[in-house]
């Protein structure tokens, strides 16, 4: 079907704070366009209002036909108590919405009345459309297809492995037939694999896409238009043709509004300084002819009319500055300043492992041989379920072996931001944890929060209520906080929006210490350069090499 997607002059707001202003946009069929802006800016929001899940305080959005399926794909998984795979990947897939939709609208054919007929003829539409008739048939097919085997999908989703997680959350995607498919970082804690089907499904699809992705090479290969959500004006600008012209548009579009605010203020400074000295001169005028006692009235005259046509010009001069068309000097976003706090180098040996070994259920991880020197910047690679998770919670000292011994090394001051962000993990008020993780103070935290963009309304949530952005951000704050001399990364640019990435990036170019981390992002991962590759599959460690 083709279908449009159209959201006109919609306003949102959280209790007392404005989220969207007069946004305007439309989804064509052929549309594959990126949402781009800072973490807080409303792009989860904006999906939401897109999807018909939250509707906007003012203005309206708009399908047609009216019949055309929308689905929205949210960052994070929803799991509910029982749930197996199978009801997790139809209620992604939004197949689970369309199905309930439609068993309401057959049960209210029974009340009879025009009303009811046409809410069944539109849920039915919708439910063959959004391919909810054949999707039982097609979740083996799917499961098959993303690694986990159609012999999970009754599996009860709490036991598996975060890396299972997301590739059921990948099934999700790929069931979907949706007209307009609205997706939330939806390349999160995919492997290598999981990003090349990914592509391949994009590649595929036909129906529009709307990508709310920090993944700079996902959008470079995916998107051809680029709709930016402004954190100042709180509006949206749409740039049409693809990543890198999306680019070098926005470089164009900055550098020719600084140059009309330099002519501006060039005009108005010239404009302002004429007509300061064509007063000064009237003024002097005035003055010279009351203290004038030249006896020639011709003279006397003269200098009147001189001083007459000097206030002439100087009112002139105003009007003209009056008249010149203001233009508003550029907006200077705020900027994320990432600096780690680095303590003095450790001990040359920093993690040491012989024959690890650890069996959960039926995944064994090992024998393992390893040791991590000083100064090594190492990433850790494989696919999901390859055991990258454990190895590092046996290193680490999270998780007991079965066999073999792990062990860190002295003078190790080891900071770390674990996939699942489990530092947070608490009901307490994110000041309470960060000061506990950090032994800062209260006015401490606070600082370096800000510095992030969480304010004080932000310190004072229980942590668990943080953003997937935000919980991030604070766990970098606690970064900052806390000086140490290893870090330990598993997906940290998960949820971040681009400006955070590019600052991490930076901020790790400058670290002295060892990082260790595990990362799928191809563009963050090129930037950092690593030293050496550590590879797992399916448990067992096929390369240590070093990185040139």
């Amino acid at each position: 079907m083709s279908a449009h997607l159209t959201a006109h002059a919609v306003h949102f707001a959280h209790a007392d704070h404005e989220v969207l202003r007069d946004v305007s946009l439309t989804v064509s069929p052929d549309d594959r366009i990126g949402v781009l802006g800072p973490n807080g800016v409303g792009k989860s929001t904006l999906l939401s209002l897109l999807a018909g899940t939250r509707h906007p305080d003012a203005g309206d959005v708009r399908r047609s036909p009216t019949s055309a399926t929308v689905v929205l794909i949210p960052q994070e998984l929803d799991t509910r108590p029982g749930d197996d795979v199978a009801d997790v990947a139809f209620r992604r897939a939004g197949l689970t919405a369309l199905q309930e939709e439609f068993d309401a609208a057959t049960a209210g054919l029974a009340d009879g009345g025009r009303e009811a007929a046409e809410r069944y003829d539109l849920a039915l539409e919708r439910w063959l459309a959004g391919g909810a008739a054949d999707a039982d048939a097609r979740l083996d097919d799917v499961l098959d297809r993303v690694g986990l085997g159609a012999d999970r999908r009754g599996q009860p989703v709490d036991s598996l492995s975060g890396g299972q997680r997301a590739r059921v959350a990948l099934a999700g995607l790929l069931l979907t037939t949706a007209d307009v498919l609205l997706l939330d970082e939806p390349t999160n804690d995919l492997d290598h694999e999981g990003l090349a089907r990914l592509d391949e499904w994009v590649d595929e699809r036909r129906s529009a896409l709307v990508i709310v992705s920090h993944d700079r090479a996902f959008l470079r290969r995916t998107v051809n238009a680029v709709f930016e959500l402004d954190d100042h004006t709180r509006t949206g600008t749409r740039f049409n043709g693809g990543w890198d012209a999306y680019l070098e548009a926005r470089e164009t579009a900055a550098r020719h509004a600084q140059d009309a605010f330099d002519d501006y203020s060039a005009e108005r400074d010239r404009l302002a300084a004429r007509a300061r000295q064509q007063s000064d001169w009237a003024s002097k005028g005035v003055a010279r002819a009351k203290r004038s006692d030249e006896p020639d009235k011709n003279i006397r005259s003269m200098i009147k009319e001189s001083t007459e046509q000097q206030a002439s010009k100087a009112k002139q001069t105003r009007r003209a500055l009056d008249r010149l068309q203001e233009v508003d000097k550029p907006w200077v976003p705020w900027e994320l300043r990432l600096e780690l706090a680095e303590a003095p180098r450790s001990g040359q040996d920093v993690v040491s492992a012989r024959g690890l070994t650890v069996q959960r259920g039926g995944f064994r991880l090992g024998p393992i041989d390893l040791d991590i020197r000083a100064g090594e910047r190492v990433h850790l690679t494989g696919a999901n379920g390859s055991g990258k998770t454990t190895l590092l919670r046996l290193l680490l000292g999270d998780l007991a072996p079965d066999d073999g011994v792990a062990r860190l090394g002295t003078s190790v001051q080891l900071s770390r931001l674990d996939q699942a962000r489990a530092t947070l993990a608490s009901t307490e008020p994110l000041l309470a944890v960060a000061e506990a993780a950090t032994g800062a103070t209260t006015e401490e935290v606070r600082t370096t929060f800000a510095k992030l963009g969480l304010d004080q309304r932000d310190v004072v949530r229980p942590a668990t209520n943080l953003s997937p952005g935000e919980r991030t951000r604070a766990l970098l704050g606690v970064f900052m906080l806390r000086p140490a001399n290893t870090l330990v990364l598993d997906e940290p640019t998960n949820h971040l929006d681009l400006p955070a990435i590019e600052q991490l990036g930076r901020a790790l170019g400058d670290f002295g210490g060892t990082v260790i981390v595990v990362s799928h992002d191809r563009t963050f991962v090129d930037e950092l350069s690593l030293s050496r590759e550590i590879a797992l599959v399916d448990g067992r460690l096929v390369a240590d090499r070093p990185l040139t």
